[in-house]
């Protein structure tokens, strides 16, 4: 072998070593993500969990090749701005952020540092995504549900749980993007379903005695629980106050259910957050957020408490609980 033929190979040899240098230097780095989310660890634990096992199934196990920066509001919608700010010094290579909330701090906190979302009503309308197919930017994720449908599903599954329904008060938290989104999609089922909406507002605990209030006075026959971090923190107290007013409930999470709420209609929370960790995990490996559009939920549950409608004097019918995931006793 000449001299000109030795120098191509040991050029080729390089060239092909490289790709394999990296792959070694990348499988062993620590990535740092943050994990910003508005309600309580405890009354999110199941869910966390779930994100958590479907990490270390595609590889990423926290201690190991992944340290996870947690910030919880408690609750408290208006402390999510100054959590995100610190968890963007924080030097980060993503940030995961549950419900619309939390994205749009993470978002406004960020213009470098991939986010992905879980949960949002609907990000375009929130300005978190330019589209679902086509999002652009630096926010990728999951959207909970497809559209204004499934709010003409929950008043419906309402009006057939309790047929002389047709004052239906609404739990809103002003402080919660979500809630915001969602009104909408609200007014229109309602309307093709000849009920009238009767919004309550209540930031905290602290105003849900008034807010019930509020519901007795105007003679409301069901309510239909906003989502957001500040009522699935107090879905038990939510549920008591319901129960003493007498007032079927309709909600967002299944967990609020478990707690003595009626009913709920919505997207598997702890099945749906194990998805967001497969944008992480692609995100980590080199993946353009860019290049990956919003992934929307295609299986709904509804779950009913059987407890609580016997509590109620309410006798679910038939054509209800056959439609049903799951009945609680």
């Amino acid at each position: 072998m000449n001299r000109r033929d030795s120098v191509l190979a040991l050029l080729a040899l390089g060239a092909a070593a490289r790709p394999l240098a990296a792959a070694a230097q990348q499988a062993g780095k620590v990535y740092r993500i943050g994990y910003l989310s508005a309600p309580t660890r405890a009354s999110v634990e199941q869910a966390l969990q779930s994100f958590l096992r479907a990490l270390r199934a595609l590889g990423w196990v926290e201690g190991q090749n992944l340290i996870i920066e947690y910030r919880w509001a408690e609750g408290k919608i208006e402390r999510l701005p100054d959590l995100a700010a610190e968890l963007v010094h924080g030097k980060l290579d993503l940030i995961v952020a549950p419900a619309g909330s939390a994205a749009l701090a993470a978002k406004n906190a960020t213009s470098s540092i991939p986010i992905v979302m879980i949960f949002p009503s609907d990000p375009v309308e929130m300005g978190l995504v330019a589209s679902l197919r086509s999002p652009g930017g630096i926010v990728k994720g999951t959207s909970s549900t497809p559209g204004p449908k499934i709010f003409g599903k929950q008043l419906q599954f309402l009006k057939e749980a309790n047929p002389n329904t047709t004052r239906v008060a609404i739990l809103r938290n002003p402080a919660d993007s979500m809630n915001a989104a969602e009104a909408k999609g609200l007014e229109a089922a309602a309307r093709s379903l000849g009920i009238r909406l009767q919004p309550v507002e209540a930031r905290g605990p602290e105003r849900f005695e008034s807010a019930f209030a509020a519901m007795a006075r105007e003679r409301a026959d069901a309510l239909l629980v906003g989502r957001g971090s500040t009522f699935l923190v107090h879905r038990a107290a939510i549920a008591e106050y319901a129960l003493k007013g007498r007032l079927p409930t309709m909600t967002s999470y299944r967990e609020c259910v478990e707690a003595g709420g009626l009913m709920a209609y919505a997207v598997s929370m702890s099945d749906f957050i194990g998805r967001a960790a497969t944008y992480v995990d692609r995100i980590l490996k080199g993946a353009k957020p860019a290049d990956l559009p919003v992934e929307q939920p295609t299986k709904f549950e509804l779950v009913i408490n059987l407890k609580t409608a016997k509590a109620l004097g309410i006798a679910i019918p038939q054509s209800v609980l056959l439609r049903a995931d799951e009945a609680i006793q």
